[in-house]
């Protein structure tokens, strides 16, 4: 795309898989816009051929043609506010003048992309590659993204997360879920299990909640999205009774968790389960996963390196301490009790 040269002379492509081998993504842009995107990793090369292309009878003089592969954060709550982590550069022609269509190859060997790109309520990460033809006056700039994913070995370990929560007197349930973290294509297998019930419970639902955070110290942004949600009970339970639940998570739009990326955002995911008696009162109680991408069975034909695979850091669940990172966890909570939203701040 041509962002300063409207009604150019000249037009520019990137051909980054003339073999047909890259797998793509279709990404999410905004509300009413996706892009189809190659899909890289961790150490890989970002290598191709930019074409440029003249109209008819046309030629362009320019002080030089460089190309940059670049990684950044943007918020998009304030778009002055632009970091970027990666910036590599490369000339790819000298001062003249271009007479005639040209294809230039280019290669960024071995480049390090450490974060998965992430397009969020507030915050996008995004890896691109920035074509500019310099211009006295100016510049005809061109942008290819792609999508950059971080890739995880296996956790060696993932407790299940057993819990007992309740309102004394009143309501006391116990659930568990196998695991507390799962792979993006994984299945969420659960169980709720009443132990006591005196009051008129008229159905119960399931959520997968995302928290995106971004900024620092009192400029902290906390946005609440519910990717999913499902009834997973209908009708008054009775003591001894038990729910089962399974969950698939293949089916959603889900990153991994995400945690202090360059200091400027985080995400985190949630399992909300509520219960809804029959004066509309909600009662919930939160659960914190640990989501994580694994390599697909039908891997890319192109060359990975094993750069790819990001360090696997075991994640703090939300009711524990740095101190003490326990992840089975089997105590006794009080059910939260909100009227309105069944999402709580944090």
């Amino acid at each position: 795309m041509d962002i300063l040269g409207l009604g150019s002379k000249v037009d520019a492509d990137f051909i980054l898989d003339p073999q047909g081998q890259r797998k793509q993504i279709d990404v999410k842009i905004d509300d009413t816009k996706r892009s189809s995107q190659y899909i890289y990793y961790d150490g890989e090369d970002v290598s191709g051929t930019v074409q440029i292309k003249l109209k008819k009878n046309s030629k362009v003089e320019h002080q030089g043609i460089r190309l940059e592969f670049i990684g950044q954060i943007e918020m998009l709550n304030d778009r002055s506010t632009i970091h970027e982590f990666i910036n590599l550069s490369k000339l790819l022609g000298f001062p003249g003048e271009l007479t005639d269509s040209t294809s230039i190859d280019f290669n960024f060997g071995n480049v390090e992309k450490p974060y998965e790109s992430y397009n969020g309520i507030n915050i996008k990460l995004r890896y691109f590659l920035r074509l500019t033809i310099i211009k006295r006056f100016s510049n005809n700039v061109f942008e290819r993204d792609i999508c950059v994913q971080q890739l995880s070995q296996y956790p060696e370990i993932n407790n299940s997360i057993k819990m007992e929560v309740g309102i004394e007197d009143c309501l006391h349930i116990e659930f568990e879920y196998n695991k507390s973290k799962y792979h993006l294509k994984d299945v969420v297998v659960g169980k709720i299990y009443f132990l006591l019930v005196r009051i008129k419970i008229k159905h119960m639902e399931i959520a997968i909640i995302k928290k995106e955070n971004t900024g620092t110290g009192p400029n902290i942004y906390a946005e609440n999205e519910t990717i999913a949600k499902y009834e997973i009970m209908d009708g008054a339970p009775v003591r001894g009774e038990s729910i089962p639940i399974r969950l698939f998570l293949a089916g959603y739009e889900l990153t991994p968790t995400m945690k202090d990326v360059q200091r400027k955002f985080s995400v985190r995911y949630f399992l909300n389960l509520v219960l809804v008696d029959e004066e509309e009162r909600r009662y919930f109680k939160q659960q914190e996963i640990f989501l994580w991408r694994k390599q697909d069975k039908d891997k890319d034909k192109t060359k990975q390196s094993a750069k790819q695979y990001a360090h696997y850091q075991r994640p703090t669940p939300a009711n524990q301490s740095e101190e003490n990172p326990t992840e089975n966890s089997s105590v006794n909570e009080v059910l939260s009790s909100e009227n309105n939203s069944d999402i709580p701040s944090d």
